[in-house]
């Protein structure tokens, strides 16, 4: 017996759309809307409401009303994890003895499991939560090579790794800029990294672990560029987070020299994948460079504490200790 498809479920009198990826969002209750219209029109038997603005009671007699023309209605609420507490409490209410001619849609960008609203939604079946969770970093490549192909091109592995790069991890963003080169590209080859630079703008601020991971490389070229595009983060910050990972280094070196590379997760009390490269970085300084990395990092966050210009400070620091003697 084969399984049942989503599609084929039973609809619920309620689903939770959550999570940060908007695209991936707009999609689910794109379906939603869809089914719900081969079953009625939609255009009577449709509520929308905003959780910043809209009252529990609104949108309680909303999912009360009967439909018209139809077997069933849709309520949907936007930022539904924006209702006020006593606006959610009376959905809590409601979900307890749901109208079942209603489908109502929850739509919201984070909602903590231990809320009373998360949890009256979830005891309706674990279909009535629809995880949004956006991609990791690394998949966003090959999801963006199959976003493209439903704009009718194909990126090459090069394309859409430069894409991310200068728009970021926003799939609403990456998705309207494919859509902006479909419509520029000619031809049947697929769109290379040199027409992706050519049509799209840098748009993404860089992320902090990024410049670290740069200056753990010892790479002071990509530690310049990365900080050109950091407006949001201190440098104190970032001073902070640079001599943190001095100190995983200087335990990973230790760990080498004691021919034991692969007690670096162990030591550090850390996943393996979050220190999969901490061994290659710490065979690119000697110990002595590792420990006066650290000593001139307090030097340099005095002169950051005492008026000096903490920015260029903190850049005087950070590629002194990245060059390569």
């Amino acid at each position: 017996m084969t399984a049942q498809k989503k599609s084929d479920a039973p609809l619920l009198p309620v689903y939770l759309v959550v999570g940060e990826d908007a695209l991936k969002r707009d999609a689910v209750v794109k379906r939603l809307r869809a089914r719900l219209s081969a079953m009625g029109d939609l255009s009577f038997n449709a509520d929308e409401f905003d959780g910043e603005a809209a009252t529990g009671a609104d949108i309680v007699g909303a999912c009360n009303t009967v439909p018209f023309a139809s077997p069933v209605r849709l309520v949907e609420v936007r930022a539904a994890d924006k209702l006020a507490k006593a606006d959610s409490e009376e959905l809590v209410s409601y979900l307890g003895a749901p109208n079942e001619t209603t489908v109502l849609a929850l739509v919201a960008e984070k909602l903590a499991k231990n809320t009373r609203l998360y949890k009256a939604v979830a005891a309706h079946g674990k279909m009535a939560v629809i995880d949004c969770a956006p991609p990791k970093r690394y998949e966003l490549p090959k999801m963006v090579r199959s976003m493209a192909v439903g704009h009718g091109v194909t990126l090459t592995e090069a394309a859409a790794a430069k894409l991310v790069e200068l728009v970021g991890e926003d799939t609403v963003r990456l998705d309207g800029e494919i859509g902006k080169i479909a419509l520029a590209h000619r031809g049947p080859d697929a769109v290379g990294e040199r027409e992706v630079i050519g049509m799209v703008g840098r748009t993404a601020e860089a992320k902090p672990w990024e410049f670290v991971d740069a200056f753990a490389a010892r790479d002071p070229g990509r530690c310049v560029s990365l900080l050109g595009r950091m407006e949001s983060i201190s440098p104190h910050a970032l001073m902070a987070m640079c001599t943190t990972r001095l100190r995983e280094l200087i335990c990973a070196r230790s760990m080498i020299d004691r021919g034991n590379p692969r007690g670096i997760a162990a030591a550090l009390k850390a996943p393996e994948w979050r220190v999969k490269n901490h061994a290659a970085w710490a065979r690119g300084f000697s110990v002595a460079e590792l420990r006066s990395a650290l000593v001139s990092a307090r030097d340099a966050e005095r002169a950051m504490k005492s008026g000096a210009d903490a920015h260029a400070a903190f850049l005087e620091w950070a590629l002194s200790v990245a060059a390569r003697r």
